[in-house]
């Protein structure tokens, strides 16, 4: 029986986050299923889709002689700058066609301003411009989520910890989850959601 004061947040299971993709995570694709399978036991269920604009300032391209990966110092902090990915209205930018997207009750489009970027399903990477989704979930009566999806160390870590400062008991299943894992960035992610209390499970 689904919990109405549970939801699942399935982040960014897309196109380009999967293998084939321009920013594929290893692996991606192995968690659908599972994933499918999760959405029964939820009352609240919410997809996030990354969706830029062609000119965000989190893609190294449009850094003239900016490495990918490579780290800049952007008004609200570093940013990694990636390849092009999940450009709005393109392949790469929807839902893996896997996915079953029927369950959802809301899909939340996050970096769709191009001059920040946003990891997180509550907040853009300033940690203080919101997506709505705390509104919203709080309006259903939510008080817990569990999080999947990609990528582990970066936008599942980023609404774990925003999850947990705002109040709500957070759990990442980690087996319906798959990293990046740049420069050691799954252990610190790992590590800092352990210290705000959330809860990893397999």
């Amino acid at each position: 029986m689904a919990k109405p004061t549970e939801a699942l947040i399935v982040i960014d299971v897309q196109n380009d986050f999967c293998p084939g993709g321009l920013l594929a995570v290893p692996d991606g694709d192995a968690i659908i299923a599972r994933i499918n399978a999760a959405m029964r036991g939820f009352g609240v269920r919410v997809l996030t889709q990354d969706w830029h604009p062609a000119d965000h300032t989190s893609f190294a391209a449009n850094h003239p002689g900016a490495a990918v990966y490579s780290m800049l110092n952007m008004p609200y902090g570093p940013q990694v700058l990636w390849p092009v990915h999940c450009v709005q209205g393109s392949v790469g930018a929807q839902f893996h066609p896997g996915l079953q997207t029927d369950p959802a009750d809301l899909v939340i489009r996050k970096g769709f301003r191009s001059a920040i970027d946003s990891y997180s399903a509550f907040f853009e990477n300033d940690h203080t411009t919101p997506t709505g989704l705390d509104g919203y979930l709080r309006a259903r009566g939510v008080t817990a989520v569990t999080l999947v999806g990609l990528a582990t160390d970066f936008c599942v870590a980023y609404s774990a910890l925003d999850a947990a400062r705002l109040g709500y008991s957070v759990t990442v299943l980690e087996g319906a989850c798959r990293a990046i894992d740049l420069n050691g960035s799954l252990a610190n992610a790992r590590e800092l959601m352990q210290m705000a209390g959330v809860v990893l499970s397999v």
